[in-house]
């Protein structure tokens, strides 16, 4: 059965910073059935949930500032309201330079997952390319962290794991106990190329969707961070691509 498919919206930022609502009605014309937070758009959590509700929504995920001890009930407080109990950050490279950043990093990243699990939430981390270098053991930024911050699920960001050097769907197959939720971006694997809607780059998005368990990843979730065409179209053909060859479950 493939899975359902949502939408990162800061792909849609530009969009979503004139006119939010329209932004969430696109998407549900379009027929996505999940949204993937990543800000409000200075909208209340309250009207945000009866809008998505009445478009027929869900929430998979959000994309948050990372849990502390001092933002926490915050978080959760928002993230209960919007209906999301997966909320998702990351880190930048200088986060990641050393084994021992990595590891200061992971207990950052499992110290998140403790505070929001007493309120029925998880904390994974998002990736970009540097967690996909290796650090002085040898080993990569990303397995490091998985390792250390046992409590943490990871939204593998598929793309950023291929320009890093590695076989995306390799590293899918050798994590997917933790992979819940896939971020799926395409575009030519070159530096600073803007990315294309999915199906129109290099990667194999059948093999690397393939590679997952399917017990394990509930969702799949379209981002594009750049495109050299339309964003809005970039976004309704990604959605085309995924649903047509049966990798992915919208609502149309």
């Amino acid at each position: 059965m493939p899975k359902p498919l949502s939408i990162q919206l800061y792909t849609l930022r530009a969009e979503a910073a004139q006119d939010f609502p329209a932004v969430l009605r696109t998407v549900a014309e379009i027929g996505y059935k999940g949204v993937e937070f990543a800000g409000l758009h200075g909208r209340s959590p309250q009207d945000i949930k009866k809008l998505i509700d009445d478009l027929g929504l869900q929430v998979s995920s959000s994309h948050t500032a990372l849990p502390t001890q001092e933002n926490v009930n915050q978080l959760v407080e928002t993230e209960r309201t919007l209906g999301n109990t997966r909320l998702i950050s990351g880190l930048g490279p200088k986060d990641f330079q050393t084994v021992d950043d990595c590891k200061r990093a992971a207990e950052r990243f499992q110290t998140a997952a403790e505070l929001v699990r007493p309120h029925g939430m998880t904390f994974g981390m998002h990736n970009h390319w540097w967690e996909f270098h290796t650090v002085d053991n040898g080993r990569l930024v990303y397995d490091v962290v998985l390792e250390a911050a046992p409590d943490i699920f990871s939204e593998l960001d598929v793309y950023w794991a291929a320009y890093g050097g590695q076989d995306a769907a390799k590293v899918v197959a050798s994590h997917k106990a933790r992979l819940p939720v896939l971020h799926i971006k395409d575009g030519p694997l070159e530096k600073d190329a803007p990315h294309t809607a999915v199906g129109g780059g290099k990667l194999d998005i059948s093999a690397v969707i393939g590679a997952a368990d399917p017990t394990v990843l509930e969702w799949l979730i379209v981002e594009l961070d750049a495109c050299a065409t339309d964003m809005t179209e970039a976004v309704r053909q990604s959605y085309a691509y995924l649903t047509g060859q049966g990798l992915a479950a919208g609502n149309k």
